[in-house]
C-alpha cells in the first residue's frame, strides 16, 4: 500500500499542488526519492534519516521508494523535507493514514528534528484553502500562513510535535495571524525647503500612482522627495497586502510572524543587474519591480542604470506583470508598482549653472539624458525639474503641507477611485484606466478638450501621451474633490508631461 500526503512546488506566486507518495517494498535496504527532484531535495533524505533516528524511529531493512507526482514539475528548495517524513510516518503505520491525506506540509527538518522555517508559507496556504486541506507548517511560518483564513493552519515546532498531533497525544492548535507594525516614518515633506512644484508632482504621483521623473542638480532635494513618499500614501487593503505579501514570502521577507499593510518602497542600486530587477536568477525569483508591486520603485541616478535593465521596464509598466523566461522555467509575477526616477541633467550635473557646468554644455545634457530612450520617457506621467535650493534659504522656517495633511488628501482621492472602479476588478487607481473606461471618466469639458488637442498637434503628444494626461487630469481633479475634468486640470497635467522637454 501506498501512503499519501501533499506539499506545493512554487512557479511565480502560484503554489502547484504536489502528491507525495512513500511506498515500503521487500528488497535491498534502501532510500530513494524520485519525481525530479534536485540537490536540496535530494539531500532530503539524510535530514528525514536523522531526525527519526533522533526520535528513536528505526527505518526497516526494506526498500523505501518516496515519489513527488507529478513527476515531470522539476521540485526545488528544502520544504519538501516535511512532507516526506509524513509520508514516510504514514507508510510505518506511526500517524494515521487519513490524516495524512487530509494535509498540505512544508518546511525544512533539522538533524535532530526540529522544523526549520522556509519560504513560500503564504502561497501555500492559499493552495491547502482551494484544495480544503489542513497546512501543516514549521511554526514560525504559522502566523504569516494563517493569514489565509480559509485554511487551516497548524504550526508545530518539531516532527515530534507532528507525530503527537496527528495521534492525539498533543494536538497543536491552529496558528493566528500576525500584522507586523513597523514604527511610523519620522520623514516629514516639510523638512524639503521649497521645491513645491515637485512636492505637488509628489502628492498626484501617489494619488493616482502616476511615473514620476525628477531631474535636478546634485543635493537640490531629490531622493529626500521620494524618500517621503512612503509618509503620504495609503496603507494596503486587505487584498493587496495579500498579493504583496505572497511575493515577499517567496522571497524570503516575511520574518517577522506575520504581514505588513505598509506599502513597499524598493530603491535599487544603479548597478543592479536586469534579473535583480525584473526577475529571473536560480529558479526564476521575482525581482525588484515584483518586490515593489502595489508600491514604490525608486531608481535614483536613472540614468546610470544600464540600458538593456531600462529597456526591460516598458512592459511591465504598460502590463503591470512580467513573465520572467528561462530554459527551465517560464513564470509570471505581478508587478504594478509606482516608478519614481531621480536623474543628474547632465554628466557634471551642473548644466543649468554657468559658473560650475563644464565646457561641453549643452551637448553634454543631452548625451546625459539621451540614456533614456524616447519610449521609456513618454511612459512617464510626470516630470519635474528640482531646482537648487540656496544655502541661505536652508535656515528658512519650514513651508508647505506637512505629510500628514498630504496623506488625508492622497487617502480622500484614493477612496474615490476606489469607488469609482468598484466593478472592476483589473483598475484600482487611475492610472490603470484604459480604453472606453477612460473615455467614459476622464474625458474634459469642451475648454478642457480644445485645450489639450491643441496641445497634442503643437508637441506631437503620442497616443500614449494623450491617454496619460487625461489619467493625470483625472487624478487632479480628483484631489480638487471635481467630479468633472476641466480645463485648469489639463492644463496642470500638460504642465508635467511637457517639463523637461527641452533637456530630453
Amino acid at each position: 500500500m501506498v501512503a499519501l500526503t501533499y506539499t506545493v512546488a512554487f512557479e511565480g506566486v502560484e503554489a502547484r499542488q504536489v502528491e507525495v507518495q512513500c511506498a515500503i517494498s521487500p528488497g535491498m535496504p534502501a532510500f530513494s526519492i524520485v519525481g525530479l527532484p534536485d540537490k536540496a531535495v535530494s539531500e532530503a533524505r539524510e535530514r528525514v534519516r536523522a531526525a527519526l533516528t533522533a526520535m528513536a524511529i528505526a527505518l526497516p531493512s526494506k526498500r523505501i521508494t518516496i515519489n513527488m507526482s507529478p513527476a515531470d514539475l522539476p521540485k526545488e528548495g528544502s520544504h519538501y523535507d516535511l512532507p516526506i517524513a509524513v509520508a514516510l510516518l504514514s507508510a510505518l503505520d506511526i500517524i494515521p493514514q487519513d490524516k495524512a491525506q487530509e494535509t498540505l506540509a512544508l518546511g525544512e527538518l533539522s538533524l535532530d528534528g526540529t522544523l526549520v522555517p522556509v519560504v513560500g508559507a503564504l502561497p501555500a496556504a492559499m493552495a491547502a484553502a482551494s484544495e480544503e486541506r489542513t497546512l501543516l507548517c514549521p511554526q514560525a511560518c504559522g502566523a504569516e500562513a494563517a493569514w489565509v483564513g480559509a485554511a487551516n493552519v497548524i504550526g508545530a515546532r518539531s516532527l515530534a510535535d507532528v507525530v503527537r498531533h496527528f495521534t492525539g497525544q498533543s494536538v497543536i492548535a491552529p496558528a493566528k495571524p500576525g500584522e507586523v507594525t513597523r514604527p511610523t516614518r519620522a520623514r516629514d515633506l516639510r523638512d524639503v525647503k521649497g521645491q513645491e512644484r515637485a512636492k505637488r508632482a509628489l502628492e498626484i504621483a501617489a494619488a493616482g500612482r502616476h511615473h514620476l521623473l525628477m531631474v535636478g542638480s546634485p543635493g537640490s532635494g531629490k531622493s529626500m522627495l521620494a524618500a517621503r513618499l512612503a509618509g503620504i500614501l495609503p496603507p494596503l487593503d486587505p487584498a493587496e497586502a495579500l498579493e504583496t505579501s505572497m511575493i515577499h514570502s517567496l522571497s524570503g521577507l516575511l520574518d517577522e510572524g506575520g504581514i505588513s499593510r505598509e506599502r513597499p518602497f524598493r530603491e535599487p542600486h544603479h548597478t543592479a543587474s536586469m534579473a535583480a530587477i525584473v526577475g529571473g536568477g536560480r529558479g526564476a525569483k521575482p525581482g525588484e519591480i515584483s518586490l515593489a508591486h502595489n508600491g514604490v520603485l525608486f531608481m535614483d541616478e536613472f540614468p546610470e542604470f544600464s540600458r538593456t535593465v531600462l529597456e526591460t521596464l516598458r512592459q511591465p509598466i504598460e502590463t503591470g506583470d512580467v513573465v520572467v523566461a528561462r530554459a527551465n522555467a517560464h513564470v509570471r509575477y505581478p508587478c504594478k508598482f509606482m516608478l519614481i526616477a531621480a536623474a543628474n541633467p547632465c554628466k557634471c550635473g551642473y548644466l543649468s549653472d554657468p559658473a560650475r557646468a563644464c565646457a561641453r554644455v549643452p551637448q553634454c545634457g543631452e548625451d546625459y539624458l539621451g540614456r533614456i530612450s524616447g519610449p521609456l520617457m513618454d511612459r512617464f506621467d510626470l516630470r519635474v525639474e528640482v531646482p537648487p535650493v540656496a544655502f541661505s534659504d536652508l535656515d528658512l522656517p519650514a513651508s508647505g503641507d506637512s505629510s500628514a495633511q498630504v496623506a488625508a488628501r492622497v487617502a480622500t482621492a484614493r477612496d474615490v477611485q476606489a469607488a469609482r472602479f468598484a466593478g472592476h476588478a483589473d483598475v484600482r487607481v487611475n492610472a490603470d484606466m484604459e480604453g472606453a473606461l477612460l473615455e467614459e471618466i476622464a474625458t474634459p469639458d469642451s475648454e478642457g478638450r480644445a485645450l489639450l488637442t491643441k496641445v497634442a498637434e503643437r508637441f506631437g503628444l503620442s497616443a500614449r501621451g494623450y491617454h496619460r494626461v487625461l489619467r493625470v487630469a483625472r487624478t487632479i481633479a480628483d484631489l480638487d474633490g471635481e467630479s468633472d475634468v476641466r480645463q485648469p486640470h489639463v492644463a496642470e497635467a500638460v504642465s508635467y508631461r511637457l517639463a523637461l522637454a527641452s533637456e530630453v
